[in-house]
């Protein structure tokens, strides 16, 4: 398999990893993990769209921008099972601790939330449905754009930290 064409195996592992998406994945091997990271910004324009079609469709229904804002943010978390909230809070508690990494790590895997991480959600998504509804309140369209290209560069970012060179978290 070539690096910059990824099999279709590489694209339901992206949507069936990284989205809700019922797409039917049938290989979770090394292969298809990195043709799935090499489209990882193409599921991000998908939810970006979806997302910002929920916002759209309520400012033309006559919502305010606070309201689209929230249901365009909340629309994004539950297309990705909140996989990258529950990324979030864990790496906040982690950090938060104070504790070596060993025990930081620990609390990482943990699957409660603790309170660094309910604060630094709480902020975060607050912060995220602000700029948003601002966004909106400017121009539908310039909302919209701001929905899509966060989705896009969110998930780019995997592409980029996953690419040859760029050493693992931990050697296993």
């Amino acid at each position: 398999m070539s690096t910059t064409s990824p099999s279709p195996h590489g694209l339901r592992f992206a949507f069936g990893t990284l989205s809700v998406l019922p797409v039917g994945v049938s290989r979770w091997d090394r292969e298809a993990a990195r043709g799935g990271m090499l489209c990882a910004p193409l599921v991000g324009l998908v939810l970006g769209c979806a997302a910002a079609a929920v916002s759209l469709t309520l400012l033309f229904l006559g919502a305010g921008s606070l309201l689209a804002a929230v249901a365009g943010t909340a629309a994004g978390a539950v297309l990705t099972r909140g996989l990258h909230l529950d990324g979030l809070a864990d790496t906040a508690d982690g950090l938060g601790s104070g504790k070596p990494a060993e025990d930081a790590l620990r609390i990482m895997k943990q699957s409660d939330v603790g309170p660094f991480g309910v604060i630094t959600l709480v902020l975060v998504l607050f912060a995220q449905t602000a700029a948003l509804a601002q966004l909106y309140d400017g121009s539908w369209a310039r909302g919209a754009l701001a929905a899509v290209v966060s989705a896009v560069a969110a998930r780019l970012s995997l592409t980029l930290a996953a690419r040859a060179g760029v050493p693992a978290a931990r050697p296993e």
